[in-house]
């Protein structure tokens, strides 16, 4: 009867080993070759100037600079996206990052970077983002990043007419 039970205990860990790697096997390190780099950047630059939209409790939030995360150049493996490097950095910088999915739009919407949510400095206000100087017509979370994109986050205040919004058609 022993050698059953600890047969089945041996399966049953096993099970539990092939359900953890399955779980994280997104985050298990790639090969040498699926992998390149772009620059990453977090700013409310934006709130700078107008730090009185702001409620004061968030005020020590907003660097001196409004710059939560300094242009760097970081990894990207083959196939990530945006949201994918946004989610990554920011956590391995330990900076709070609040998203949303959108199934019924396929998406990942961005509501908080820094504790600094949409709609903190108005209706209007918010995340955006920007790849090599343009702000795409899709999520994060659909654009697929290539070697040497800039990507810069951006929070906003009036739907990115404060950040010459001009989007990719």
């Amino acid at each position: 009867m022993k050698k059953y039970q600890l047969i089945i205990f041996a399966a049953l860990i096993a099970a539990a080993g092939l359900v953890i790697f399955w779980m994280f096997r997104d985050e298990m390190p790639q090969t040498i070759e699926n992998y390149f780099t772009v620059t990453l950047t977090v700013s409310t630059e934006t709130l700078l100037e107008n730090m009185h939209l702001l409620h004061s409790d968030k005020h020590e939030l907003v660097p001196v600079d409004g710059i939560i995360f300094p242009k760097t150049v970081v990894t990207v493996y083959e196939g990530d996206n945006v949201f994918d490097v946004l989610q990554r950095e920011m956590r391995n910088a330990r900076i709070h990052l609040v998203s949303r999915q959108m199934p019924i739009f396929d998406a990942v919407y961005v509501e908080a970077i820094n504790n600094i949510f949409e709609f903190d400095s108005g209706p209007l206000s918010g995340w955006k983002y920007r790849v090599n100087g343009v702000f795409p017509s899709h999520s994060a979370s659909s654009f697929v990043l290539q070697d040497g994109d800039f990507i810069e986050w951006l929070y906003t205040i009036d739907l990115g007419r404060d950040l010459d919004f001009e989007q990719q058609r």
